[in-house]
């Protein structure tokens, strides 16, 4: 018979994780899951914990650092509340290895491999605010074309867009946020405020907080030895 684990071992787990990986995408509240989904996010967690960055991963986010750095400066849904650049990285990283033209089996497209149906109502909804974006027209985006998820500009946008408005919906818990970007931001699971069922989606978790601990500890350690110069 299998053995489930107690609210108080779920709690230790939970504050282990916390203490060994030290960024918030870590802080995962394992002990308000269901035990199954808590053990798969903790399997996923360990499996993709020491996840680096490569130099040439690197290379292929360089063309689209800018453009990272722009749209993630927009606060879309609450004042001072913005979405961070690298985590934006670690989310392309983690959804298409840099590839602006990388379709998935499921028909979700570009840099951070958007369904269409979700793209175009979130471009509708951006064509209808009060903001204006560097390289992009009103028109193009309340008039998407599929096609259009391949321009790396439209993508990072949406992108930013989708996880800011995730991330205010369901109160900055990263494992919700993501389970919304995977598995659609209505999925019965969220309104219960649990993560989804699905290895896929955990296995996103995992590596878009392996990728993004990785780009932290990078961007400190470029801070530090520029102090030291």
């Amino acid at each position: 018979m299998l053995r489930t684990e107690t609210d108080n071992e779920r709690r230790e787990t939970f504050k282990a994780l916390t203490c060994s990986l030290p960024v918030l995408i870590t802080i995962i509240a394992l002990f308000f899951c269901p035990p199954c989904v808590a053990s798969q996010l903790r399997h996923s967690l360990n499996k993709y914990k020491d996840l680096e960055v490569s130099n040439v991963a690197l290379e292929r986010l360089q063309p689209y650092n800018a453009l990272i750095n722009t749209y993630s400066k927009y606060c879309f849904f609450k004042r001072n509340h913005k979405v961070s650049p690298d985590f934006i990285r670690a989310l392309i990283l983690a959804e298409s290895s840099g590839n602006p033209r990388a379709v998935s089996s499921k028909g979700a497209m570009g840099l951070g491999q958007i369904v269409y149906a979700t793209g175009k109502q979130a471009a509708e909804e951006l064509s209808q605010s009060n903001y204006t974006f560097p390289n992009l027209s009103m028109q193009k985006l309340s008039q998407l074309k599929q096609e259009d998820l391949f321009d790396p500009a439209i993508n990072i946008l949406l992108t930013c867009y989708l996880i800011s408005k995730y991330n205010y919906k369901f109160n900055g818990r990263l494992e919700l946020v993501l389970s919304a970007w995977n598995a659609g931001e209505h999925h019965e699971e969220l309104g219960k405020g649990h993560p989804v069922p699905y290895k896929e989606t955990h296995e996103l978790i995992g590596k878009v907080n392996g990728y993004y601990v990785d780009l932290l500890q990078k961007q400190k350690r470029f801070s530090l030895t520029f102090k030291r110069h």
